[in-house]
């Protein structure tokens, strides 16, 4: 399996060794020609706006996108804000998820924070998070499929899925529970091209 990680920001390097922990292949993805080989793709966190910009510059907006439309595609942190339809203001962006999410719902970057969390289909024990500068999705349309995985005590929402697409508000690569990147790895095995 080839999942590809959007390298132009961000903390590909640990989704890489999580993917090749778990017997993926992981390709650096810098050009939309590096696309079109691969199963899956993630869009690492970072810096939203700077993904966004970066991905105007080297002409992966349009590709990414039809890319998203047809094969499974994970966005964490700053991959659930380029992934999503509505964030509030106006920035380059996939919007290809029908959620809405605050960009920096948690403050600056003192205020993160790491907490445990149940996550729908990776089994019963607590997944420990860890959330920098992170997002939070504020609305789903659930007409549309969209299925919230996983949400703080406050009820915040900070896990969903919708079809062949992921996104979480947490960096899953820097704990060393591969359980959310095994998730991905099996929709990757169980899904069809988009209809």
């Amino acid at each position: 399996m080839r999942v590809g990680v959007l390298a132009l920001q961000g903390a590909f390097i640990e989704h890489e060794q999580m993917l090749e922990s778990l017997g993926a292949e992981a390709i650096e993805v810098r050009l939309p020609e590096q696309l079109e080989t691969l199963d899956a793709l993630i869009i690492p966190g970072g810096e939203s706006t700077t993904i966004g910009k970066l991905a105007v510059t080297f002409g992966l907006v349009e590709p990414l996108r039809k890319f998203a439309q047809e094969k499974p595609v994970w966005g964490t942190c700053a991959g659930m804000i380029f992934l999503a339809k509505d964030i509030g203001r106006d920035q380059p962006i996939l919007g290809v998820m029908d959620i809405q999410v605050n960009r920096n719902a948690f403050g600056r970057q003192v205020d993160s924070f790491e907490t445990d969390l149940d996550i729908k289909g990776i089994g019963n024990e607590p997944f420990h998070a860890v959330f920098i500068r992170a997002p939070l999705v504020t609305g789903v349309t659930e007409k549309a499929g969209v299925e919230i995985l996983s949400r703080l005590e406050d009820g915040g929402i900070v896990a969903v899925r919708q079809n062949h697409l992921l996104a979480t508000a947490f960096h899953p690569e820097l704990t060393g529970d591969s359980r959310m990147h095994q998730l991905f790895l099996d929709m990757v095995h169980s899904s069809e091209p988009a209809k």
